[in-house]
This record gives C-alpha cells, sequence and structure tokens, in this order.
C-alpha cells in the first residue's frame, strides 16, 4: 500500500510564502503522475499542479506563475512552493499519485493552508 504524508501547510499573511511536501513511501519515478489538488470550503476539489514521471509540470491558471512543483527523487518527494499567496489560496491541500497501467490512484491526508491576515 503507497503512502503519502504531506507536510508544509500553516497560517501566513496574504503575500507570503508555503512549502508543501509530500513524502511517498516508494520511489515517486514508479508514479506515471504525481499532484497537489485543493478543496476550499464549499468547492469541489480541483488539481492545482501536476508532474509527470517524465517530468512535465501543468498548472491551474490562478496560479500560474506563483507556484512552482518540483520533486527529488532521492528523498521521494514532491513538493509545492507557493508564493504571493492570496485569500484565495485558502484551502486544504492533498497530494495525489497515480499508476496508469491499473488505475491506481493514492491521496495524502492533506494539509491546511490558511492565507489570512
Amino acid at each position: 500500500q503507497v503512502q503519502l504524508v504531506e507536510s508544509g501547510g500553516g497560517l501566513v499573511q496574504p503575500g507570503g510564502s508555503l512549502r508543501l511536501s509530500c513524502a511517498a513511501s516508494r520511489r515517486i519515478f514508479l508514479f506515471d503522475r504525481m499532484g497537489w489538488y485543493r478543496q476550499a470550503p464549499g468547492k469541489e476539489r480541483e488539481l492545482v499542479a501536476a508532474i509527470t514521471s517524465g517530468g512535465s509540470t501543468n498548472y491551474v491558471d490562478s496560479v500560474k506563475g506563483r507556484f512552482t512543483i518540483s520533486r527529488d527523487g532521492a528523498k521521494n518527494t514532491v513538493y509545492l512552493q507557493m508564493n504571493s499567496l492570496n485569500p484565495e489560496d485558502t484551502a486544504v491541500y492533498y497530494c495525489n499519485a497515480q499508476i496508469s497501467i491499473n488505475l491506481a490512484n493514492y491521496w495524502g491526508q492533506g494539509t491546511q493552508v490558511t492565507v489570512s491576515s
């Protein structure tokens, strides 16, 4: 069973930065894609950023230029660097990992990010 453990959430003022980490219990290059989703109260969960095993990345339009997804294979960890945060970024952020061949889809427990003055 794959485990994903997020960390790095917290309370930050508008304009501030946070870096989220997602530590996987297996080699991250075995996943076809890893990503960060978020869910704000009363809203659907949305994909924020993703990175494929080949290194391609994609972002939701609202975070382009502010957020960066990256990975460290030696640490089996994926990161989400979040800059210029605004209150609309407030949500629970979830790490996700997918393996296409068997439709496997794994989730972390989530980490709260609150942007407020």
